[in-house]
């Protein structure tokens, strides 16, 4: 099932790679736009006594129950929505499900506006979630359109975009809330949105013929039998690929979840300090994955370098809680966002090398379905962890299973076609 199509030429790849890299960096500005300020909305709606009697119970339950509940059930929604996304764009191309998603992001932003309960702001984020699940076509996209082995580093600028996106978007939002009023945000995310569908709407040219799949008479999978494939056909390399990923993907939670935590309790870290800490993780991944990637890929291939990554990965999560000082705490940090940038654009890379061209919107999607169900159990796991046995033990726990998750990735060469660099 490997997959050894071409792009046209390598200026073509490279011209759509720069608008999907845009495209991605505006719908995160937009989407950073309003997450941030997500907590105090719901605070200020579940103090106003206006709720419907669905949330009634959770009204009474506090602000805490209420803004957990919001993030839940945006990336439940996400999860959920992602291989079906994924179905639709090897079904009737990249292109539509991309702008389908961006206009219900742009709805979204609207409710999230002028959300005048709690219901509506509830709303506001199935919507959201809904639109997000569109994460895995942006992918297959990226993959359509670059050569195989040049995969893994497309999708580590992808990343470096979004992330960057990921940076300017609450400074935008803080400023719209400023000068705008409450729905500021919401409306100018909501234009961002717009702004994004009318950029890809000109600039984005579809990359798979979808036409040309259905008169071969290829069928693509209904998106539960895939998903449910991935849990009963565990050793096929697709499936390693997945478990790898969500595996990984859950692990790296164990520092977004307990990290601030870790850090009060160890350094004596502070609200006003610790976004050092995260400023200093965002730089290490931003420059890794926009300048290092590639160059590594090059010279291990997706698969090798896969595996160096987990291993990095691993060695930050388990040298965290044993630092003895703050600048060995730096360089167990640092190995993580190594460890991820190497991780994971290659493990969707070479994923797109192992499924048929015609069904690889859905994997795609099935990868951010597990990622997503990962991103869920790994907080709720990491933090009981954390207050029942021991500020040190979710990072050791994490490491460990990383370090066990590699055995996943041997002899994950054998299933793609090793490029001419690779192979010299």
């Amino acid at each position: 099932m490997t997959d050894t199509a071409t792009p046209r030429n390598d200026a073509h790849a490279r011209g759509k790679l720069v608008v999907l890299m845009i495209t991605a960096f505006m719908d995160m500005v937009g989407i950073l736009m309003v997450v941030p300020l997500l907590p105090f909305y719901a605070q200020d709606l579940n103090g106003s006594g206006y709720v419907s009697r669905a949330l009634a119970a959770l009204h009474m339950s506090g602000d805490g129950a209420v803004v957990s509940l919001l993030i839940a059930t945006f990336a439940i929604v996400q999860l959920v929505s992602a291989p079906i996304w994924g179905r639709v764009s090897d079904r009737f191309g990249r292109r539509p499900a991309m702008m389908i998603g961006l206009g219900g992001s742009a709805l979204a932003y609207l409710v999230f506006a002028y959300a005048p309960t709690l219901d509506w702001l509830f709303l506001s984020r199935i919507v959201q979630g809904a639109g997000g699940g569109t994460v895995g076509v942006i992918q297959a996209y990226v993959a359509d359109s670059t050569r195989p082995e040049d995969r893994a580093k497309a999708l580590g600028w992808l990343s470096a975009a979004t992330n960057a996106g990921v940076a300017l978007g609450p400074v935008i939002g803080g400023g719209a809330m400023h000068f705008l009023g409450r729905s500021g945000p919401g409306l100018s995310a909501a234009l961002m949105s717009c702004i994004t569908m009318l950029f890809a709407f000109h600039y984005l040219t579809e990359s798979h013929d979808a036409a040309a799949v259905k008169a071969a008479g290829k069928v693509v999978r209904k998106s539960s039998e895939a998903v449910m494939r991935v849990v009963s056909h565990g050793a096929e390399p697709a499936s390693r690929l997945i478990w790898i990923y969500a595996i990984t993907m859950g692990s790296f939670q164990a520092m977004s979840t307990t990290l601030a935590l870790f850090l009060a309790w160890r350094f004596g870290v502070t609200a006003s300090t610790i976004g050092f800490f995260f400023t200093y993780i965002g730089t290490i991944s931003v420059i890794t994955r926009a300048f290092v990637l590639g160059k590594m890929v090059d010279r291990f291939g997706e698969a090798r370098l896969s595996r160096l990554g987990m291993v990095l990965l691993a060695c930050g999560l388990g040298g965290m809680p044993l630092a003895p000082n703050i600048p060995m705490l730096a360089v167990a940090v640092a190995l993580v966002p190594l460890g991820t940038a190497f991780t994971f654009p290659c493990v969707t890379g070479l994923l797109s090398r192992v499924v048929a061209s015609h069904e690889r919107g859905l994997y795609m999607g099935v990868q951010q379905t597990f990622g997503g169900i990962a991103r869920v159990a790994g907080p709720l796991y990491f933090g009981w962890a954390y207050d029942h046995l021991g500020p040190r033990v979710p990072f050791l726990t994490a490491a460990v299973v990383v370090l066990l998750t590699i055995t996943l990735g041997l002899n994950m060469e054998s299933y793609v076609k090793p490029t001419e660099r690779q192979a010299a």
